[in-house]
């Protein structure tokens, strides 16, 4: 029962930083229309600034000190200074969140004048046009650190991976962390079923499979079913099974962008969608039965799933009679040791009549989750029930 295993990913939770307002600071009209086209496809209404103020007896320092002073260096959620501009910042506090922007930036100087304000990253318009979308409507949307995203995989069929991650979404929503179910299964069932909400009002994959570049964090979330305090993106009982890698790609980037829990159902196949939600994943956590059968397919399983995911742990559910404890099963597979689930008695009927796994706070199953949650996110005790 007790949550094993050293190292875990570092806490990335939260609700994120407010959304805020961008500062460009720049002389350039037509880098100025640029920006202020970027920052409207993007939501977001920045700061401008037209004119640096002169500096005056104090060097470049006192320039800097004026732009700061008169539109908050130092507060803005990012900052964009045009590479006219560059050379009237000098001096300004270093911080996170500077780009240095230009339509040419073939000058081999302009390197120098990137060091000399501390900027992130040289953005060339059109070229980085996507890229800077995606940094300005992270500042409108308020993205704070990425979700804690967990993904949860069978080592052998029938081994209780959709139980097990239905379970962790809900103790994590209960917890008060904000909480995204995900299901990568089409052939699974439905998550959606599995918290007996298969009726719900919501978007479903199928209607996500035709999406390309950014998805709004905010816009998905409010587009999904909300169950038991949760949003879950499901399947519908239509006949597609099939999302596009660039579709799981962007929508599980923008699942994570706000912050809090995102618990993925993994197919027991690794194809090239699968494999791009494994990419984003902070840990991949395999359920395999403690019987050698199972630790065999389970194998197979683990292999393909190293390939991409950069953490893989196993979780030993129950024990039949004369099986394999849980430190075995581990060692055979060579994956380090989450913890072990008992077999939960009268699961299924309660699931059948519609209560969620996970939701009983004395169960087998809630205890365990409650407990990873704990050692992971580093959650108070006394989840709620």
């Amino acid at each position: 029962m007790v949550v094993g295993g050293g190292g875990w990913p570092a806490r990335a939770v939260g609700a994120g930083a407010a959304g805020g307002r961008p500062l460009i600071i720049t002389e350039d009209p037509l880098l100025l229309d640029d920006l202020l086209r970027l920052c409207a496809a993007a939501g977001a209404e920045p700061h401008v600034r037209h004119a640096v103020p002169e500096q005056s007896g104090t060097g470049g320092a006192g320039g800097a000190e004026e732009v700061r002073g008169g539109v908050g260096w130092e507060s803005a959620p990012l900052v964009l200074v045009g590479d006219d501009a560059a050379r009237r910042v000098r001096g300004a506090p270093r911080r996170d969140g500077v780009f240095l922007v230009g339509r040419e930036l073939d000058d081999p100087l302009v390197w120098q004048r990137a060091v000399e304000i501390g900027a992130e990253e040289v953005l060339r318009l059109p070229d980085a046009e996507s890229r800077l979308v995606d940094r300005i409507a992270d500042v409108a949307e308020g993205a704070g650190k990425p979700a804690l995203a967990v993904g949860v995989i069978g080592g052998s069929g029938g081994a209780g991976a959709s139980t097990l991650a239905c379970a962790l979404a809900i103790r994590a929503a209960r917890a008060g962390e904000r909480t995204i179910l995900i299901d990568g299964d089409p052939l699974g069932g439905g998550m959606d079923v599995l918290l007996g909400g298969e009726g719900a009002e919501g978007l479903r994959w199928p209607d996500f499979a035709g999406s390309r570049g950014r998805v709004g964090a905010g816009a998905l979330e409010e587009s999904l079913p909300e169950l038991h305090a949760l949003r879950v993106l499901s399947w519908d009982r239509g006949e597609r099974v099939v999302v596009p890698p660039a579709a799981m790609r962007s929508v599980l980037a923008a699942a994570r962008r706000r912050g809090g829990v995102v618990v993925v159902d993994l197919p027991r196949r690794v194809d090239e969608a699968v494999a791009e939600v494994l990419a984003q994943l902070d840990l991949v956590l395999m359920v395999v039965p403690g019987e050698l059968r199972s630790v065999a397919a389970a194998g197979r399983v683990a292999a393909g799933v190293r390939m991409v995911a950069r953490d893989v742990r196993v979780v030993v559910r129950g024990r039949c009679p004369g099986g394999l404890d849980a430190e075995t099963v581990a060692g055979l597979l060579g994956v380090p040791l989450a913890g072990e689930v008992p077999v939960e008695l009268g699961l299924p009927g309660r699931v059948a009549e519609g209560e969620p796994p996970g939701a009983q706070r004395r169960g087998a199953l809630a205890r365990f989750c409650d407990g990873f949650w704990q050692r992971v996110l580093g959650a108070a005790p006394g989840v709620p029930a």
